[in-house]
């Protein structure tokens, strides 16, 4: 599958509005960007072989981890990477509910919620 950057858009849009409000709420002040694919410093930072595909990733301090003494320096963001999402999915409804999953799991990385939690609620 293979799509415009404003359709994409326009399905991570919907694919937010699907999101339950215990995690949604946590977006108001997180900075949601697309990018066709993770550079591969970013892929050799987080572990990931080359050829490995990234759907996401959450950048700044989980609140567990904060300090009212510290605060961030950066805002937080949770990067979505367009190339991989389409690459997975058949159709629009299959990449609407990836999306979903996996802006969800990045808010749960920043929340400190662990990947049992995720799949009670059916996010695995």
């Amino acid at each position: 599958m293979k799509i415009s950057r404003e359709r994409f858009d326009q399905i991570v849009q919907r694919a937010i509005g699907r999101i339950p409000d215990e995690f949604r709420t946590h977006l108001d002040n997180m900075i949601i960007t697309v990018q066709a694919r993770p550079s591969a410093e970013l892929l050799e930072e987080m572990g990931y072989d080359p050829d490995e595909e990234l759907l996401g990733v959450y950048t700044g301090i989980p609140l567990t981890e904060r300090s009212t003494f510290d605060p961030p320096l950066y805002p937080d963001a949770i990067y979505l990477f367009q190339e991989p999402l389409q690459e997975m999915c058949a159709d629009f409804e299959e990449l609407e509910r990836e999306i979903e999953i996996t802006v969800v799991h990045e808010i749960a990385h920043y929340l400190g919620i662990d990947e049992d939690r995720l799949a009670e609620l059916g996010y695995d």
